[in-house]
């Protein structure tokens, strides 16, 4: 059976740290009262110009003093130390109190910081602390309220579709069966992207990632090579125009960038035209435009486009195949490498544009 330790201590941290002091501090002047006065006493006793009555009366002044500046000292240091110590320690009563207010499941707001010390390092990472949480639960809320709306629709074609055939309802045909096909690997497409996403979202709060040297020239003539077939089979021409230039980047996500870009191309491609790609140096950053022939993007859409799950049509993407997260991944990678990324319209036509600085050369 545990036992509850008692202490003698008081049990505030604030007053438990006074009482130490007091008798820390009230210990030394004792001794230090105890040396003068012993000292003071020697001395004028070994001088020899006081009678003995006089010496006892000095003596005994002398103890009547001691006694009162040490206890003043004592109460003066006292009270001076605990409202020192008081402003001192306020800060942990507010990280406290905002600890017991997450404990509730709130997330209060920000500590103000005053001072640099290891209080004000302490408060300031918790600030950061309660920031992230905060920002990590509304993602987490977000996330999953879009991908239940992204996961109903074809749950519930597939369900349906399954239940009709199961009762004999319907009856299976090869068209049914790869539109069924389709919805599942829409699913998995979609659950392979939210992998994805989460793996630079995490990656995006490190310091550092893996990067090495590469030719963008080199790269996108390899991601343009994987659509060959594609583009081919869609009969749709495509020229590409690139200069060369050997950035320091993570390989794998550029490679991403360009075949989530390229792939939109394709896939929304409308009208007749060539998909023009083109790589360029600036000034101080390496340019890099996707232009397809392609349905008109509304202009208030275009703040948007980037976001997850935003689609312009979501019919004709469901319709494609897109899930809204190719453009939100593409993002994460580029803002990771300190670039930018866009979106302009032209006639019948929509360019999606990259920068990478060309000081990570």
């Amino acid at each position: 059976m545990n036992k509850k330790k008692t202490s003698w201590l008081p049990k505030n941290f604030l007053f438990r740290l006074t009482f130490i002091n007091i008798i820390i501090v009230a210990s030394f002047i004792a001794l230090s009262s105890w040396a003068i006065y012993n000292t003071a006493c020697f001395l004028v006793e070994s001088m020899g110009t006081m009678t003995g009555m006089n010496q006892a009366q000095f003596n005994k002044t002398l103890y009547y003093y001691l006694w009162i500046f040490s206890l003043l000292a004592i109460i003066i240091g006292s009270i001076a130390h605990f409202y020192l110590t008081k402003r001192l320690i306020h800060p942990l009563k507010r990280l406290i109190e905002s600890t017991n207010s997450m404990k509730k499941g709130d997330y209060p707001e920000p500590i103000e910081v005053t001072t640099s010390d290891e209080i004000g390092q302490l408060t300031r990472n918790f600030n950061g602390l309660v920031h992230q949480l905060k920002k990590n639960h509304e993602q987490r809320q977000k996330l999953v309220l879009d991908l239940s709306h992204e996961v109903r629709t074809p749950l519930a074609n597939l369900s349906g579709y399954l239940y009709a055939l199961k009762n004999g309802v319907i009856e299976g045909d090869p068209a049914l069966y790869e539109s069924l096909y389709k919805e599942s690997e829409r699913l998995t497409k979609m659950i392979t992207q939210l992998e994805t996403l989460k793996e630079w979202d995490y990656i995006s709060e490190q310091l550092f990632f893996k990067k090495e040297n590469a030719d963008l020239a080199k790269l996108l003539k390899e991601t343009v090579s994987m659509f060959d077939w594609q583009l081919q089979d869609k009969n749709i021409p495509l020229e590409i125009d690139v200069e060369c230039a050997e950035l320091s980047v993570d390989r794998e996500g550029i490679l991403q960038v360009f075949r989530n870009l390229i792939d939109n191309a394709i896939r929304y491609y409308s009208g007749s035209g060539t998909i023009m790609i083109k790589g360029e140096r600036l000034a101080n950053d390496y340019y890099i435009g996707i232009t397809g022939p392609s349905h008109p993007i509304p202009s208030d859409a275009g703040e948007k486009l980037f976001e997850r799950f935003y689609r312009v049509d979501p019919s004709r993407s469901r319709g494609t195949g897109g899930s809204g997260l190719g453009l939100s991944i593409t993002k994460e990678i580029i803002e990771r490498h300190n670039g930018d990324i866009g979106w302009k319209e032209g006639k019948n036509k929509n360019t999606f544009w990259l920068t990478l600085p060309l000081e990570d050369a």
